[in-house]
């Protein structure tokens, strides 16, 4: 197994309902978590006592033949808002990804500061999470990792559009947003089976994340963090878990 400690350079309800759940209720499907001392609520048990928790610390990896993710976003008019806890664009153009024979359709984008999952115990400036549902209604969660660098031409072009305070959602015809923009150029990921981060933990979900990180400028993430509050949960347990690696 590859050890990652000096690597500096860088949700289920079945089908339909868990869905729903997620383009409801933002405000609780998409929010940081973290639990104290006590016995959790029935909803939240999985929170407290799951042992398939996401975010995580990539430390260890297995070094596997991955298949490649193939990429068909498309760009679509603006669907934005503001839930108070994260600003999220939402897709319904057909935008999708394709893993081996599998077909997961994009659903949203949204962001988290700090990071959340981490790499050999660095947690990153800012993640992106890209929220895709195949046909069976299996979830998928890809991660793009932010560090300091140059401004990035895709937030230049979104933060100017993002509401500055708690909205309803904001649709602009005129403007379309790209989600390929925001993926890195090189495609390596880790991949690991994980959870929704926030009430009700459900597990079973697919998470991604891109090995390489992407800049963005230290003005672009105060643009950000004026916009909605913290809102990572903290690295979970493994729990025996193993993280694949592509090649």
């Amino acid at each position: 197994m590859p050890d990652l400690r000096h690597f500096t350079s860088c949700l289920k309800f079945p089908g339909m309902a868990l869905l729903g759940f997620l383009m409801a209720t933002p405000a609780q499907a998409l929010i940081s978590v973290t639990t104290g001392a006590g016995t959790a609520t029935a909803p939240d048990a999985l929170c407290a006592h799951g042992t398939r928790q996401s975010p995580v610390d990539i430390v260890s990896t297995q070094k596997k033949n991955l298949p490649a993710i193939q990429f068909n976003y498309q760009s679509g008019p603006l669907k934005i808002v503001n839930d108070g806890h994260t600003v999220r664009v939402r897709f319904s153009n057909g935008s999708h990804i394709i893993i081996g024979k599998k077909k997961f359709i994009l659903q949203q984008m949204h962001f988290h500061y700090p990071s959340g999952d981490r790499i050999a115990g660095h947690e990153f400036d800012l993640a992106m999470h890209f929220i895709h549902k195949s046909t069976d209604g299996q979830l998928l969660v890809a991660v793009v990792l932010f560090q300091p660098g140059q401004s990035h031409d895709g937030l230049n072009d979104l933060l100017p559009n993002m509401p500055a305070t708690k909205s309803r959602e904001l649709d602009s015809a005129a403007v379309r947003v790209d989600p390929s923009r925001f993926i890195p150029a090189q495609h390596g990921y880790y991949t690991y089976t994980g959870s929704l981060t926030a009430p009700p933990c459900t597990e079973g979900i697919t998470w991604l994340v891109f090995r390489q990180p992407v800049g963005l400028a230290q003005e672009q993430l105060n643009t950000l963090k004026s916009l909605f509050p913290t809102n990572a949960r903290p690295a979970q347990p493994l729990h025996g878990r193993v993280i694949q690696e592509s090649l």
